[in-house]
């Protein structure tokens, strides 16, 4: 008899992961999961502008107004506090 498991267990339908980013070139950029309306509460206020966040770190990064970098990406600042994402509906 062999106890090797092939399978991984799959998440929560909705489960959002601990970390996600919208820009593609990320490790942490996952599209199944963006192709859902996905809502960012931070320190209790909604948040639409939202580049990337990490709840087990407390922080989420937003633009930093029209600003770019020497590559065309828009600055992003990084605000720390209570972030809370959900899925604004149902799957």
């Amino acid at each position: 008899m062999s106890k090797t498991d092939n399978t991984t267990p799959t998440p929560a339908a909705d489960a959002l992961p601990d970390r996600l980013s919208t820009d593609p070139r990320s490790p942490y950029f996952n599209a199944d999961i963006l192709s859902r309306d996905i809502g960012i509460r931070f320190k209790g206020v909604e948040k639409t502008n939202v580049e990337e966040y990490c709840v087990s770190e407390g922080w989420i990064r937003v633009a930093a107004g029209k600003a770019l970098d020497r590559y065309g990406q828009p600055l992003t600042i990084k605000l720390t506090g209570t972030v809370e994402p959900y899925f604004r509906t149902k799957a």
